[in-house]
């Protein structure tokens, strides 16, 4: 049980949205109103979005080591991150709203399985490289994780946890996805900045 408090409260942990109050913005009410890395990008530019995503990352991964510590490997990991993803989408801190989970989520499984990780950013970099645009690459590499723990063996609990991941990244992008389809979705290297 404290190991989701904590969890959840580390997830909580709103980094895009304080950097922007440090700028004397609300990231909410700036481009797509996302508090992730992207959106911080276009809004206070390349070095806050690396803070944002440094940050983001950070507390996921130490969300699964405290979950590791208070209730050992395997369920404690498992625990831990849920909560973590849980508190970056639905932050205590903005009234149960928060940010699209990749950063996070991103940090989570580095910190389960490298391997995974690594993985699931190719595949970002990868479709991101081809299509320009980020939000699809986000949902696909997230869409990847419980592929690749399912390949690499690591068991039917972490299959499960990855498809939660999976699953909880496209709900949270279903507003990028309409725009896809639509035609009106943010590209890479384009000037327009409503997303």
């Amino acid at each position: 049980m404290l190991a989701l408090l904590i969890g959840y409260l580390l997830g909580s942990f709103p980094t895009g949205y304080l950097l922007g109050k440090m700028k004397g913005i609300d990231i909410r009410r700036e481009g797509s109103g996302n508090i992730g890395a992207t959106n911080v990008w276009r809004s206070l530019g390349p070095v806050p979005a690396f803070l944002a995503l440094v940050g983001d990352a950070a507390k996921g991964a130490l969300a699964v080591f405290v979950g590791r510590w208070l209730a050992g490997p395997g369920i404690g990991d498992l625990l831990g991150g849920l909560a973590a993803i849980g508190g970056h989408g639905w932050s205590i801190f903005l009234r149960f709203q928060g940010g699209k989970m990749i950063a996070t989520g991103l940090g989570i499984v580095l910190a389960i399985d490298p391997r995974v990780a690594g993985l699931a950013f190719a595949v970002w970099a990868l479709v991101l490289a081809v299509g320009r645009y980020v939000s699809l690459a986000s949902i696909l590499a997230a869409a990847s994780v419980p592929l690749w723990f399912l390949l690499l063996g690591r068991g039917g609990s972490y299959v499960v946890f990855g498809a939660a991941l999976a699953v909880l990244a496209v709900y949270k992008h279903r507003s990028n996805l309409e725009r896809l389809l639509k035609g009106k979705e943010f590209r890479l290297g384009s000037r327009r900045n409503t997303t």
